[in-house]
């Protein structure tokens, strides 16, 4: 009888991983091989070996696994990780490093949602689905035990030997490459996801051990100055997403600011962010460390500002449209509005920034003391930079109205993401004339620093969340702000035109701890006038 067409065809175990091992290298490393030629470009035969030696290398990965029942889960798991970051990789030039690892599993599913295009469905499909599919389709034939261990060690041997020879006869190349390049391993797929999934995971259950250290407990506030009697209030904005070079506060072309412009803000335009995500810049933010001294687990392991300003007998709270204070208002009142439905401001469960303001009035308005309030924007968070404001902000057209970018020209992305800025500088100057508004019942301060910027395209990055050492400027500079309303400044005793004049020195996250707790006139042992950015204009004692 003869055998059907649609019979399952039989394959060599090594036969099959040194398939699956050639397509990976070829087909899910889009972005390794430009690099390659643009890094290598004087060396072609530099270019030309790693052809042999990066296949031969993952052949020998491979077939390390080339046992029965688990050579197949093994390569699907390859293709399926490869299909997935070779998405981010080549359409973003995002690096999957742990910290990325750590803003995907973080991530909300409305967040999560509009990375899911079609566009990405399509590729998991045709990279990931249907490679998945042909393994299992097919039988593999192992050869007795004996046969089949010397066979792999033979095989693994042998490209290993390969790969050595193409090493070292062009190692001074590539190791120059690499120091210069440092980008150039990170985008290897899949080596570099699983690897920093394996990181991520070693240290999230290092973290989950932690115990919080307390922090600042000898905090006290310092009777403020000029005879103020009223409760002193600092309102926190932590933006999202937005970068410096888009503010025209800064020197921008477009005027983003306009509203800005006229309140009087102290704006300062040498300011870099302590990481390029969420995840990190936050408890970064908020934090005693500095970007140099500063690790994840060191800021779950530490109470931060919010547990100082509550240990000096300040009342604080966060109010949140994000996805969460990353453990800084653990220990304090909390308030999630990303998930609130209202239909003014939110639509498939996310939340423009006006969902803020009726709930910042009724905070306002319960004010009895000394008090801090975070609110943490959706800002500018990307890809859909349309969903971030109202129709009355959308200024500079056209826009990018989908969060597919790869169908949008760059400069329509900018024109989104420029009128996302300018909903932005409409929400802080509402809450400044908010608390302009009740002047005669307490003395009035707000701050507003972004946790990271953004890439529009630039030098073919998009998003954010590149590693700190390879992260462009556009994803570092941030824009930061401060206003302080008459009373505020007398309480303080601070000079604010010393203040304005020396805004233009460098500053970054690192003085968002100190110079909070000098605004509220708290004295604490962990307060550091050097990173207080109003330490060097008090004008006198605060009491």
């Amino acid at each position: 009888m003869r055998k059907s067409l649609l019979s399952r065809p039989s394959i060599g175990s090594v036969t099959l991983c040194a398939i699956v091992a050639l397509y990976l290298a070829v087909c899910a490393n889009r972005t390794f091989w430009v690099k390659v030629h643009n890094y290598l470009a004087p060396e072609p035969g530099a270019v030309w070996m790693l052809y042999v030696a990066i296949p031969v290398l993952f052949i020998a990965a491979a077939t390390a696994f080339s046992a029965k029942y688990v050579i197949k889960p093994f390569l699907i798991f390859l293709v399926v990780a490869s299909a997935l970051a070779a998405w981010f990789t080549d359409t973003f030039g995002v690096i999957v490093d742990p910290d990325m690892i750590r803003n995907a599993i973080e991530t909300t599913p409305a967040e999560a949602h509009h990375l899911i295009t079609r566009g990405f469905l399509l590729h998991v499909l045709l990279y990931g689905v249907v490679p998945v599919l042909l393994i299992l389709w097919v039988k593999v034939v192992h050869r007795p035990v004996l046969q089949k261990l010397l066979w792999n060690t033979v095989t693994i041997t042998v490209c290993l030997a390969v790969f050595s020879v193409a090493a070292i006869g062009y190692s001074k190349e590539y190791t120059t490459a690499i120091r210069q390049h440092r980008d150039l391993v990170k985008t290897l797929n899949p080596v570099t996801p699983i690897v920093s999934t394996a990181r991520y995971f070693l240290q999230a259950s290092k973290e989950a051990r932690l115990v919080v250290q307390p922090l600042g407990t000898d905090a006290e506030v310092a009777a403020p100055a000029g005879g103020i009697k009223k409760p002193r209030v600092t309102i926190i904005v932590a933006g999202e997403t937005a970068r410096a070079m888009n503010f025209s506060l800064g020197g921008y072309g477009r005027d983003t600011n306009p509203e800005l412009r006229k309140r009087d803000v102290i704006y300062f335009p040498q300011t870099t962010s302590c990481g390029t995500a969420t995840a990190t810049s936050i408890p970064c933010m908020f934090s005693q460390f500095t970007r140099a001294t500063f690790t994840h687990s060191k800021g779950l392991e530490n109470e931060g500002l919010m547990d100082v300003l509550a240990h000096a007998g300040i009342d604080v709270a966060w109010f949140d449209n994000n996805t969460g204070s990353k453990g800084v208002a653990n220990r304090i009142k909390y308030v999630d509005l990303a998930n609130l439905t209202d239909p003014r401001f939110c639509k498939g469960g996310e939340c423009q920034d006006g969902v803020f303001l009726d709930k910042l009035d009724e905070w306002l308005d319960g004010v009895t003391k000394d008090s801090v309030l975070v609110l943490h924007q959706m800002g500018s968070h990307g890809p859909a930079y349309y969903l971030r404001y109202p129709e009355e902000f959308r200024k500079f057209l056209p826009e990018c109205e989908t969060a597919e970018l790869g169908s949008c020209k760059d400069e329509q992305i900018v024109n989104a993401y420029d009128n996302s800025i300018l909903y932005t500088d409409h929400f802080l100057s509402t809450v400044i004339d908010k608390l302009k508004a009740r002047s005669d019942k307490m003395a009035t301060g707000m701050i507003y620093m972004s946790d990271h910027g953004e890439s529009l395209g630039e030098n073919g990055l998009y998003l954010h969340g590149t590693p700190y050492l390879l992260a462009p400027d556009e994803q570092t500079h941030v824009p930061f702000l401060v206003w302080l309303d008459p009373d505020f400044t007398k309480s303080m005793a601070v000079d604010k035109a010393c203040v304005a004049q020396a805004s233009g020195r460098a500053t970054s996250h690192d003085n968002l701890f100190h110079s909070v707790l000098g605004m509220m006139n708290v004295t604490t042992s962990v307060h550091d006038p050097k990173l207080d950015v109003f330490a060097g204009c008090k004008t006198g004692p605060t009491s």
